[in-house]
């Protein structure tokens, strides 16, 4: 048969043997191939640590004027106001995403939108 046949009867193969081993833990819809092994969790958490870790290390050496959002946002704010015409001029508005990318990245590098 075609590789959508075969899908469903390895499906219903599994599903009979966890009924047979009384497996009463399992969320339909979730595949067992994707559930992770206890060794590879904890790989995966001290990979994320490591991560986290790191990304404190990030701004150490920067003012602090220069690593926070607010800090940083409020200098161009005094600057529209005092010098409109240049902050025009430099285009600003459009500098503004692609200067506060990093430190945005660094904020979101422990967001898990599933939590």
């Amino acid at each position: 048969g075609s590789s959508s046949e075969f899908i469903p009867k390895c499906r219903a193969c599994r599903r009979q043997a966890r009924e047979h081993s009384g497996e009463g833990d399992h969320h339909e819809g979730l595949s067992s191939d994707e559930e992770l092994t206890p060794t590879e969790v904890d790989e995966f958490q001290k990979s994320k640590d490591n991560v986290l870790e790191d990304s404190r290390k990030i701004f150490e050496d920067v003012h602090t004027d220069f690593c926070d959002i607010r800090k940083i946002l409020l200098k161009f704010q005094e600057w529209k106001e005092k010098f409109p015409d240049s902050y025009c001029d430099a285009y600003i508005s459009f500098c503004l995403p692609k200067l506060l990318n990093p430190l945005i990245r660094v904020h979101l590098i422990s967001w898990n939108p599933l939590e």
